[in-house]
């Protein structure tokens, strides 16, 4: 497929592709007879796994650490493995840290939800006491 088609169905622009491309993360296109860049489909997986990294946080560098060993087949199988334990841990403290996050962000939705029932319609017709206060220096 040509790139057009390849920034379609991935969601990728052909810049960012051409891109991935220079810097490594994707593997060069074969060329077709006009020189243009010919994709097989498979790299559409490569290319979703690649949307999930970064969806997770891995710095591009990891990414590049990982395609690199990826490209050195099989006997990079552990190194591979190891590289995403290591992302998953952090993955998963961030979820974490997230979770505890949305807890807060409930607690405090159903405060003001609490506040709001507590409140008759007519208190906010009410005019407050205004409260005086004394001029500095004044005793």
């Amino acid at each position: 497929m040509k790139i057009g088609e390849l920034a379609k169905r991935s969601g990728l622009s052909a810049y960012t592709i051409r891109y991935y491309e220079r810097i490594g993360l994707l593997p060069y296109a074969d060329r077709d007879q006009s020189s243009q860049r010919d994709y097989d489909a498979s790299i559409l997986t490569w290319i979703e796994f690649l949307g999930r990294l970064k969806t997770t946080g891995m710095p591009i560098r990891q990414m590049l650490q990982y395609a690199a060993l990826r490209e050195q087949g099989a006997d990079t199988d552990r190194q591979r493995r190891e590289l995403l334990e290591r992302h998953r841990e952090r993955v998963r403290n961030h979820v974490a840290e997230l979770q505890a996050c949305l807890l807060v962000l409930d607690t405090k939705i159903a405060g003001y939800a609490g506040s709001e029932k507590r409140t008759k319609p007519h208190d906010a017709e009410q005019p407050r006491q205004q409260i005086r206060t004394r001029q500095a220096g004044a005793r």
